[in-house]
């Protein structure tokens, strides 16, 4: 049995190791948060970090992971309070359906972990997440409002 770091948490799944990591985050763990969207890695909904890095979940079999590995999913992300990035998402309603939001989220994060005060482009470049409503610009907005808060609390 595959035995992976979910949220801070070793847990044992009961699946055979091509089984796509979503699939095990959603049904095996009840963590619904990350989306099924294409089952193709093409449009980030199912975003999780993967020691930090943004990864797209729906392709990745959990016979590549072990306990070694820290995997946060998007409700691993804060652990007391909404991390910026959902703050400025709220604080700008930049979600309109929602449906590819943690998907986003987890790919701002990650972008703002290693890039603190990205440019446009650099978001672009690396927020590559599909959005069928369109929201791009107010993620953009909701990414830089993040990073200005973050740079304030630092100092």
């Amino acid at each position: 049995m595959p035995t992976l770091n979910i949220n801070g948490k070793v847990v044992e799944v009961d699946v055979e190791g091509d089984t796509p990591l979503l699939w095990v985050i959603r049904e095996q763990l009840g963590m619904t948060g990350t989306k099924y969207g294409c089952g193709m890695a093409q449009c980030g909904a199912c975003t999780v970090h993967i020691d930090g890095v943004a990864t797209r979940s729906c392709v990745m079999p959990v016979s590549m992971f072990s306990e070694k590995q820290a995997i946060t999913t998007i409700e691993g992300l804060s652990a007391e309070t909404p991390h910026p990035v959902q703050q400025a998402w709220a604080e700008l309603d930049v979600a309109q359906c929602g449906y590819c939001q943690p998907g986003m989220i987890m790919a701002a994060s990650a972008l703002l972990a290693q890039t603190p005060n990205p440019s446009d482009e650099q978001i672009r470049q690396q927020v590559t997440n599909i959005c069928r409503c369109g929201t791009y610009l107010r993620v953009i907005d909701g990414i830089k409002l993040a990073a200005e808060r973050m740079a304030e609390s630092r100092g």
